[in-house]
């Protein structure tokens, strides 16, 4: 599986929130991504101009990798305390760092903006 696809979980997540409406089909996804049930603990850290905009870690593997990416992609855009909810013209220009904490060691995946700054 690419990082893409986890990376796109993670925006869609987000994009959810924003737009109001679901759009993961997390049936679909898990039969295409088996991985994705399998049980993996994440963290996901929002950057706005290079900057932490939001982060949200799973301390312990409870949830499939397709439920804590979710959890954690919403949680770093509207519930970090460190931060107010992010709005949809930040969310554009924010970059994604998902981490996935595996037996292996930790495996990093980033993204570049929706939008780039001009």
């Amino acid at each position: 599986m690419s990082q893409s696809v986890l990376l796109n979980i993670a925006r869609e997540s987000i994009q959810e929130v924003l737009q109001a409406e679901e759009s993961i089909r997390r049936s679909e996804l898990l039969e295409n991504y088996p991985i994705l049930g399998e049980v993996v603990a994440t963290e996901v850290t929002l950057y706005l101009n290079g900057k932490a905009r939001g982060s949200s870690r799973s301390d312990n593997p409870e949830h499939s990798l397709l439920e804590d990416i979710i959890f954690n992609a919403k949680r770093a855009a509207f519930q970090d305390p460190n931060f107010i909810p992010i709005s949809t013209s930040e969310y554009l220009h924010t970059s994604i760092e998902l981490i996935l904490f595996t037996a292996d060691g930790p495996i990093s995946h980033r993204d570049d903006p929706i939008l780039k700054e001009t």
